[in-house]
This record gives C-alpha cells, sequence and structure tokens, in this order.
C-alpha cells in the first residue's frame, strides 16, 4: 500500500480520537498492551531474523542479540516498572500555601506520537521507542525506513494483528512519506537517524510547536582513545568486535581510534589478529558478516576506502553484488584529514597517533568538535579515565569497553548537540513520552488573607513579616 498524504492525515485523526476517549490512560491496560507486543515479536521471532538478514546480511544470533533480544528486556523492564514510575508524586506545598499543603505531581502522556526509526536496528529502533510510547501512555504512528524493506513487512504484520490502527500503525515509503507525517500535528515526535535530518525534524516540528527526542549519530563520529598504559590485546579484542558488528553501521560505533604512538604499531597488528579471529582473513566470505544497506552505501564506502588506498594496513576489499566490505584498518591518519571528520556508518577504521604525554591536547581537539553519542577509553589510569568522562561532552560510553553501557537497566541512552536530545530506555522512556504536570490541592478553610490586597496599613503589616518568614 502505498501512503498518501490524505492517509497519513486520516490515521492521525483517528490516533488523536483515540486518544482523547481515555483509554490509554489506565496503566494496567498499558502494560497487557506491553504483554501483547512482547507475545507478538515472540511469535514473529523466526521471522524477524529472517528480515535482518535479508536487509542486512545479519545472522540469527547478532539478530537476537542486538534487534530481537533488546526489545524483550526492554519490555520486560517497562511492564516491571510501569506501575511504580506512573505513580502520581506527592510533594508538601510549603508553608507559604498553607492551608493547602499537598501538591501532587502527575505523569501526563502527551498524546499521538511519531516514531521515525532507521534502518540500521530497524527492530530495536521501532519496537523499543514504541515501548517506550505504550507505557506513557500515548498512541504511535511509527514511520519505517525504506531502506529496511523486509524488516519493515514484518513489522506491519506485528502491529496489525496486535492493535488497531487508531492505537498503533506502521507506516512505509521514502523521504516524501516522512514529510507527510511531518507536517502533521503530532504531540510528540521521536526521531533516530542523521544529524542532518534531525534538523530538518526539528524546523518541520516547530511549526507545531511539537516537542521532540532526537537520537543522532554525531557529525564529527564517536572517538576511542587508546593510552599506551592500556591493554593492547584486550582493547584491540573488544574494538575489533565492535567494528564488526552489523558492518559498523551503529550510531554508537567507533568512528574512530585515536592511539598513543608509543604503542601504536602493536595495537594494530593486535587489531588485526583480532579481527582475523572473529571474522576469518577473508571478511567478505564469512556468511556471519553483516553487509551494508545498499549500493549507495557500499560505494561511498568504497569510495572513501581508495582514497586512503596508501594507507590501508588490512581490509580494503569488497564485494558490490553482496554489499560487503571488509573491515578496514587506515593507518596512520592525521587528526585533521576528512575522514576523522564526518561519521562514516561503515567498517572502515582509521587510526589517528598523538604523543601519551600530549592526550590533553587531544581531547581538547575532541571536545572542539561536535559532541559525539559515545565515548570510549582503554587505560589503566581510571583516575584520569573517570575525570575525563565527567569533562567531554558526549552522550554515554566506556572505560575498558565498548557499547555495552546500551544495555544496562535503569539507566539512560541519549546524545547531546549533534548526537541528539532527549533520553529514553527503561523509566528515562517512559519519562521522555510523558509530561509532568502539577497540581496543587487547596483548601477552603482556615486559608489565611497573606496574599490579597491591601498590604498597608497597622492591621497588614504582619502580612510582610509571615511572608518573609515563609519563604526563606
Amino acid at each position: 500500500m502505498e501512503w498518501t498524504k490524505e492517509m497519513v492525515h486520516e490515521v492521525v485523526e483517528e490516533q488523536r480520537a483515540y486518544f482523547k476517549t481515555g483509554q490509554t490512560l489506565d496503566v494496567d491496560w498499558r502494560i497487557r498492551q506491553l504483554k501483547k507486543l512482547k507475545t507478538a515479536i515472540l511469535a514473529f521471532e523466526e521471522e524477524l531474523e529472517d528480515a535482518l538478514y535479508e536487509d542486512l546480511g545479519r545472522c540469527k544470533t547478532e539478530a537476537y542479540v542486538f534487534d530481537i533480544g533488546d526489545v524483550i528486556l526492554e519490555i520486560n523492564e517497562a511492564i516491571a516498572g510501569l506501575k511504580k514510575w506512573a505513580r502520581p508524586e506527592t510533594h508538601f506545598s510549603g508553608l507559604v500555601c498553607f492551608p493547602s499543603i499537598i501538591t501532587k505531581v502527575y505523569k501526563m502522556p502527551y498524546g499521538v506520537s511519531l516514531i521515525i526509526s532507521p534502518f540500521n536496528f530497524p527492530i530495536l529502533l521501532s519496537l523499543g521507542v514504541l515501548t517506550a510510547s505504550i507505557a506513557g501512555g500515548n498512541t504511535a504512528v511509527l514511520k519505517t525506513s525504506s531502506k529496511s524493506k523486509a524488516c519493515t513487512k514484518v513489522l506491519q504484520k506485528i502491529i496489525d494483528v496486535t492493535f488497531p490502527r487508531k492505537y498503533a500503525v506502521v507506516i512505509d515509503g521514502g523521504h516524501d512519506v516522512a514529510d507527510y507525517c511531518l507536517e502533521e500535528r503530532f504531540d510528540k515526535i521521536f526521531y533516530t537517524g542523521s544529524p542532518k535530518v534531525g534538523i530538518h525534524v526539528m524546523e518541520m516540528a516547530s511549526k507545531h510547536l511539537t516537542p521532540v527526542a532526537l537520537e543522532l549519530g554525531g557529525e564529527n563520529g564517536n572517538w576511542c582513545v587508546v593510552r599506551k598504559d592500556a591493554d593492547i590485546k584486550d582493547a584491540a579484542r573488544k574494538i575489533a568486535f565492535f567494528k564488526i558488528c552489523n558492518s559498523g553501521q551503529i550510531c554508537i560505533n567507533i568512528n574512530q581510534v585515536a592511539v598513543a604512538e608509543e604503542i601504536a604499531d602493536l595495537f594494530v597488528e593486535e587489531l588485526k589478529k583480532a579481527i582475523i579471529k572473529q571474522i576469518g582473513e577473508n571478511p567478505i566470505e564469512n556468511p556471519e558478516y553483516p553487509n551494508l544497506i545498499g549500493s549507495k552505501a557500499y560505494d561511498w564506502c568504497a569510495e572513501e576506502a581508495d582514497q586512503y588506498r596508501d594507507r590501508i594496513v588490512f581490509g580494503g576489499v569488497g564485494n558490490k553484488e553482496t554489499l560487503k566490505y571488509a573491515p578496514t584498518i587506515i593507518y596512520p591518519v592525521h587528526i585533521d584529514e576528512p575522514i576523522v571528520n564526518h561519521e562514516l556508518f561503515n567498517p572502515l577504521l582509521p587510526i589517528v597517533t598523538y604523543k601519551d604525554d600530549e592526550v590533553e591536547d587531544l581531547m581538547k581537539t575532541i571536545a572542539d568538535r561536535e559532541h559525539g553519542l559515545a565515548l570510549y577509553l582503554f587505560t589503566k589510569d581510571m583516575k584520569w579515565a573517570k575525570k575525563t568522562m565527567q569533562t567531554q561532552q558526549y552522550g554515554g560510553g566506556c572505560i575498558n569497553e565498548v557499547c555495552l553501557h546500551l544495555v544496562v537497566k535503569g539507566v539512560p541512552f541519549n546524545g547531546t548537540g549533534h548526537s541528539g536530545m532527549g533520553a529514553y530506555h527503561g523509566e528515562w522512556g517512559f519519562r521522555e513520552f510523558t509530561h509532568p504536570s502539577t497540581v496543587l490541592i487547596g483548601h477552603t478553610k482556615f486559608n489565611l488573607p497573606l496574599r490579597e490586597h491591601p498590604y498597608t496599613g497597622e492591621k497588614n503589616k504582619y502580612k510582610d513579616i509571615l511572608l518573609k518568614l515563609f519563604e526563606r
């Protein structure tokens, strides 16, 4: 089915009318919807795995661990925590409000939400965000990527058999259909993708003053810094794993590695060994190695690799028919070269060297660029690492590890600046899809006329005294 502007408008109005019935406000009802979603995902698990293989060449294990399984964890956390998250807060109003001393903060859904998901994790970044929207009590329109067509078809099946479209619906199509959605007045928009498109989403949302959450890759990509005192084998092993995963098409993936020049040659050799151990000497022939999403992505990757052909020390080969391009190490690369000044989103990995005793200059250069979605540090100097993590600007990250901060329960996933705004996962997702409403509960007896005119005269001097006392 091809979506038209009129059809998009019709479904948004259907959802708005349904939201106004108040059905989604009931917390127990929301939990039932989350359980239904989980049941549907498990029922379609095999189809989801097949679709992820068709779109991205992901093997079953990678498909489950990084897409399907993460959604199940997200739903389980929401089911377990929702009653607590949604409970109204009770606050003491303060003596200045006497006798109305009780104030409530209600966690209210926004209404009709729009979720625009990308191709790289088409299940997690659609159904995972939908989980937060449902937990918050909203209805949802999911605009999925036109690049991951097989996954979109299965997602449509899952949502169609689980929910009426007045509550949740999947809309497919290209940029024109996305703009049809953005032209509508939604109550909340959640977009995952590139900073360039994020700007467009914000511009469109501003016409209706719609609040927006953005999860973006970052203009200059995510940095990984390896100090000279790092466990080189451990760092190489983890970096190799992460760059292989989804062929580098991950918003929090390592875009470039800055390695202390004292250990750079050794690190590169260990990185080669780690890639070969995990994916073989000929990765593009390995059925477990994922492919790039399409011919345009493949061409961008191959063309950029060719620009640095003289410094490719590993990889640098691909197969356009299968859309697979090998993990490619480019070494050495200067910190100001073009390849380290934009997000790659592919298996190319430039290695930048620096002098370890000048690491603060390196961190200053990184800080002066657009904020990344992630930052990774490998070092034994935990004092330096913790201080750095508390002074740099980035979304999230790890010390002596990669990517695992993404799956920790109870913590936010988010970006800052060019890597995004807003946060989600668990309770943070519930907060992102609700707005707090403060309600003071007034009393009709024992009201003091402190706030009321007149303020002057002998009889009213006590008002100033009491007000200053109460407001100190």
